[in-house]
């Protein structure tokens, strides 16, 4: 799945261009958090085949989150839990060890970086 802002609007169920601006920071920053949290900008890692669908994903249930719960004043008190976000997040931690030791750059404990 390619990840575009049409994407993210069809996920959202939106029509029209009045959030786009909103949207694609939302995009990028749910982008930039999956990244970060796995611990890598390697694009190699991230088209391959296992692991871009479960990127996809990770990045429209974030960013759609970003956009949905946008406010921070509200009547209802809430608890905010990303179960996909997070459930993903932690296969691709496991998928990127296993991509790191396929390149020779793990060593069960620490990460020496790919080359």
């Amino acid at each position: 799945m390619a990840l575009d802002l049409e994407t993210l609007k069809t996920s959202l169920r939106l029509d029209g261009n009045a959030d786009d601006t909103l949207l694609t920071g939302y995009q990028s920053a749910a982008e930039s958090y999956v990244k970060n949290a796995v611990g890598t900008d390697d694009g190699k890692f991230y088209a391959q085949d296992a692991v871009s669908p479960l990127y996809d994903v990770a990045v429209i249930a974030l960013a759609s989150g970003y956009y949905t719960f946008r406010t921070a004043l509200s009547l209802v008190e809430s608890y905010p839990i990303d179960l996909p976000t997070n459930s993903i997040i932690g296969q691709l931690r496991g998928l990127y060890a296993d991509y790191l030791a396929e390149q020779g750059a793990f060593d069960g404990n620490q990460s020496t970086g790919v080359q």
